[in-house]
């Protein structure tokens, strides 16, 4: 799900989202994001960081030259080599769209498992400003997970981000019924397919069937990706896992992320 702004700005298929700005926390944006760019990384996000974010990217949409200037804006470049051609085309949306884009780093934070979009604040009011969303991106929950290799690849921080880039540029929503995508993975899936990775199979994740010891407090969750094997014909299903505990999530209802848990289904 994608907060909006204000109630006035919603479109008539996010009405029902109004009461989500209620829960999210604003960021603070300088007027010199706006003034240098749309997408804009602050500077809290250290060089390893953006490196990390704009070579997933990079190799993602195939945009060899991509990457964050002296300022911290995004820049596409020019040319492009294989990648996939729906994330060329939202990334360029984005960064010539009317929306400002700021990207923060939200490493250990409690209340972000892996990445989530809420809306900004400008310092100063102006309603002539364009509607401002902070990306929050952490970091160390990428670094947790397990699993297998090619469900890895199709889930990292440069998928992480696109997906929340994908709710505010094109105004998608998440899934709100265990079993099913929702708008905006499907639009990610799109892009997966591209390149040949397995497929997001869900939006939720579940808890997994492995044991731990219970002194230790973790618990395990896992979240499904197929991909289809045209020489039998049948799907290869492919599991990521990681500790929720660590990692976060697990109180989800009015979230805004990547993933989620599963829907309590008790009341």
């Amino acid at each position: 799900m994608k907060p909006r702004p204000s109630s006035k700005s919603l479109s008539p298929k996010t009405i029902h989202l109004g009461l989500l700005a209620l829960c999210v926390i604003s960021s603070a944006i300088s007027v010199h994001a706006a003034k240098t760019g749309k997408v804009v990384i602050r500077e809290n996000v250290t060089a390893s960081k953006r490196n990390e974010l704009a070579n997933r990217l990079r190799s993602i949409s195939g945009l060899a030259n991509l990457g964050f200037n002296s300022d911290g804006v995004l820049v596409l470049g020019e040319g492009s080599n294989g990648g996939s051609q729906g994330a060329r085309a939202l990334l360029d949306q984005a960064v010539n769209g009317d929306k400002v884009i700021i990207i923060e780093d939200a490493s250990a934070r409690s209340d972000v498992a892996f990445c989530r979009v809420v809306p900004g604040r400008w310092l100063s009011d102006n309603d002539t400003r364009l509607p401002a969303f902070v990306v929050l991106i952490d970091f160390t929950d990428f670094r947790q997970i397990l699993g297998d290799e090619k469900a890895r690849a199709a889930f990292d921080v440069g998928w992480g981000f696109l997906h929340e880039l994908d709710h505010v540029v094109t105004d998608s929503i998440d899934s709100d019924e265990q079993g099913s995508l929702g708008e905006c993975e499907n639009h990610i899936n799109a892009m997966r397919r591209e390149l040949g990775l397995p497929l997001r199979a869900d939006y939720f994740f579940t808890e997994s069937s492995l044991k731990t010891d219970p002194n230790f407090g973790t618990k395990l969750v896992r979240l499904p990706f197929e991909l289809y094997n045209p020489r039998t014909t049948r799907k290869q299903r492919y599991w990521l896992i990681w500790d929720a505990a660590s990692v976060g999530g697990l109180v989800a209802k009015h979230q805004t992320a990547a993933v989620r848990s599963a829907p309590d289904r008790r009341n």
